[in-house]
């Protein structure tokens, strides 16, 4: 395998691949690294089979090998890298702190300042007896959770749980360790009870008889069974990991010290990395992550079958899933399940119903049916509407991705597309442009030159830079400007990558206005995956398959020498939203790449309508200063940070009630405030009707996604920003 990609976000979140022009420009460089790569580590890799670990050190010293060879930023190995590694390593062992003690790292950490001489050796010492402790460990805490759910807890008992492990240490011995666990289930069978209770009220009210009324202490005595089936799947599901899944979390406690896009795969992620590259996703076609012992939302892929329901959001936790011939009170429990496990609940044939219960960032708790389906990649594509009437009409187009197909110059492509959709509302005389680029992670760097080509005349895009390089100023080249018309950008935090070249762009160029979240995601970096089977000769065929390397070997930067990389782009009319005041993007991950700045490229700036720009953002500054529901979202977005900050429940039943009681009142308040008090009149472009109006299918489909933009608050400001802007 050999690309050079672009991503978002770690653990298969956003990612990208780039166009062929990085193709033309690196492939004989990269090609070439695998062929030396091949010829010098074979003279050292590890070739007797003494200890039974060969392929695990041979990993290791590539891995090592190609770090420090070819990544973006070298990183020198010494005794602070050492520090870093094992610091990681044994967050990532036992992030939630109830299998370790506060001893057992204690007498890991003598390997503390010795991991950068095993790892330039390839030995893997501490990674064994770290591995040894966590499995003695972890057989300990399989009998501490039987033990402690095979009795009723103590609801009246005046104590806490810290829900937040960040804020926790190692537990000081065995009796506090069990403690932890015996709190941990506690809050985890109060949570299930609340639950049932909630049902029953709810079914009394309804006089729904198929739902079974019980005493609480039947009900407690369900809820632990139910934690006790939970917990034994979980740490069956640890047990099947193989050994080389554990292998892979420690190279990637190396990788990630070098940049947090740099990862290392084993052979069954390659291919799971390998797929979500492709975009063939089934089933309701939201892309899960594993967050402690939860599985959440971390994209949700356009056009898919939650996409159109409309009620996942990323971030949602993945609660329970029920399938139609279930009711919700039968739901599987997933909490502390695997992704691979939970997507095999979640999948299933087209057109059969799946129930997800999620819980929402604000802590609120939700029952999404939705009709599985498979991806519609017609969705993905770039389309148009007309927005408002008489001499106010805006063109809007949605850009869901840059997409490209690299292989087939026939297939259809983002920039060709964009242009046919201008041309669209050109012909019925719309007075500016409203580009949405929210949620689009990114994909074709030729697509944004190319797009970025119809709003200017011929100059300078975007720059980019790998090591030991002089900049390369990648242009557009084409001296005609399609569209010469006021233009306004909107984005959010999950516009990143390529979305975040042309947001820069265009504001570089003072072309239009950028408008959304307080900055865009914040990723300027560029990856190659390495194949590590290429990366050796045929005396290693017997330790084959050893996985794929992803890794870092360029950077971004603006046209005026900036780089989105952690700062993202940001807009000149800022929009409240839910991540207003939570930290977020590129910027939250640990050894993320420094931002810095290159020299200005050679170019001008649009003069056409630029002198309506200061008025306008500030009548809109204005305007959303005193607009009720942006200082609702406002509101909801601080009452959000109060509620993740404070991290601390009651574990005395009636006190968890109180505070469940009030959360849930306190969410109901925000409801509705994203919605415009006045509907925007949306139109479909005159070219399009034959084609909405050709079936039933497409007639609902047309008038689903005119409802969610006739409902939109912040395209209803986008849209009056273009129409001042006139």
């Amino acid at each position: 395998m050999q690309a050079i990609i672009l991503g978002c976000l770690r653990n298969f979140d956003i990612v990208l691949m780039l166009t062929s022009i990085f193709m033309k420009i690196y492939k004989w460089k990269y090609l070439l690294l695998g062929v030396l790569v091949a010829l010098t580590l074979g003279f050292y890799l590890p070739r007797e089979n003494e200890d039974g670990n060969r392929k695990d050190k041979v990993i290791l010293n590539l891995v090592y090998n190609v770090l420090n060879s070819s990544h973006f930023a070298p990183q020198e190995i010494n005794d602070e890298f050492s520090e870093k590694v094992f610091d990681h390593f044994i967050e990532s062992l036992d992030y939630s702190k109830r299998f370790l003690l506060k001893d057992d790292v204690e007498k890991l950490s003598t390997y503390r300042h010795q991991l950068d001489e095993e790892i330039r050796d390839s030995e893997l010492q501490f990674f064994e007896d770290a591995y040894e402790t966590y499995n003695l460990r972890f057989e300990e805490a399989d009998k501490y959770y039987k033990e402690i759910l095979s009795e009723p807890f103590d609801y009246s008992a005046n104590e806490e749980f810290e829900t937040d492990e960040a804020k926790l240490d190692f537990a000081e011995d065995e009796e506090a360790l069990r403690d932890r666990w015996r709190k941990y289930l506690k809050y985890r069978v109060l949570i299930r009870i609340g639950d049932r209770i909630e049902t029953q009220r709810d079914a009394e009210e309804k006089n729904d008889t198929a739902v079974t009324i019980k005493s609480f202490a039947e009900i407690e005595a369900d809820a632990r069974e139910k934690e006790m089936e939970l917990h034994d799947e979980w740490f069956n599901t640890l047990r099947d990991l193989d050994r080389i899944d554990w292998v892979g979390v420690y190279m990637n406690s190396i990788t990630v010290v070098y940049d947090p896009h740099t990862q290392y795969f084993p052979p069954e992620r390659q291919e799971d990395f390998e797929i979500s590259m492709s975009g063939q996703l089934e089933g309701i076609g939201a892309q899960l992550q594993q967050k402690g012992d939860y599985v959440t939302i971390s994209k949700i892929i356009t056009g898919s079958a939650c996409w159109k329901q409309g009620d996942l959001e990323v971030g949602d936790k993945v609660l329970k899933v029920a399938q139609e011939d279930e009711r919700d009170d039968e739901a599987m429990d997933v909490v502390g399940m695997s992704v691979r496990k939970v997507v095999k609940y979640i999948r299933g044939p087209k057109g059969t119903e799946v129930r997800l219960t999620v819980e929402k960032l604000d802590g609120s708790r939700q029952v999404i049916p939705i009709v599985r389906d498979v991806v519609e990649l017609e969705a993905t594509f770039a389309k148009s509407a007309v927005l408002g009437e008489g001499d106010n009409k805006v063109g809007y187009i949605k850009l869901p991705k840059f997409y490209v197909d690299f292989y087939n110059d026939s297939n259809r492509d983002c920039a060709e597309d964009v242009k046919k959709e201008i041309a669209k509302l050109k012909k019925d005389n719309v007075n500016g442009i409203i580009l949405d680029l929210r949620n689009n992670g990114g994909g074709s760097l030729q697509g944004v030159i190319d797009i970025v080509g119809l709003f200017i005349d011929e100059g300078p895009v975007v720059q980019v830079k790998a090591p030991g390089r002089e900049p390369q100023v990648l242009e557009d080249k084409d001296d005609a400007v399609y569209y010469d018309g006021p233009l306004v950008v909107m984005v959010n935090q999950f516009s990143a990558s390529a979305s975040e070249i042309f947001a820069a762009a265009i504001q570089d160029y003072k072309r239009g206005l950028i408008i959304g979240s307080k900055s865009t995601f914040g990723k300027g970096t560029v990856q190659n995956v390495l194949d590590m089977d290429r990366a050796v000769n045929f005396t290693y065929n017997d330790v084959k398959p050893l996985g794929a390397l992803k890794l870092t070997i360029q950077k971004y930067y603006r046209i005026n020498g900036g780089t989105p990389q952690l700062r993202g782009v940001n807009p000149e009319i800022v929009l409240p939203d839910n991540y207003t005041y939570i930290e977020f993007g590129e910027k939250e991950q640990e050894y993320a790449l420094p931002y810095d700045e290159i020299g200005s490229a050679k170019y001008t700036t649009w003069k056409k309508g630029t002198d309506k720009f200061s008025r306008v953002i500030a009548e809109s500054k204005q305007r959303i200063a005193g607009n009720e529901k942006f200082n609702l979202i406002d509101e909801y977005a601080r009452w959000l940070k109060n509620e993740q900050d404070n991290s601390v429940v009651s574990l005395n039943y009636e006190k968890y009630e109180l505070e469940r009681e009030e959360s849930e009142k306190e969410a109901k308040k925000y409801e509705g405030m994203r919605k415009t008090e006045n509907d925007i009149v949306v139109h479909s472009n005159t070219d399009d009707m034959p084609v909405w109006d050709s079936s039933e299918d497409k007639q609902k489909e047309r008038e689903q996604w005119f409802k969610s933009l006739r409902n939109d608050l912040y395209l209803a400001e986008a849209l009056t920003v273009t129409q001042d802007l006139e």
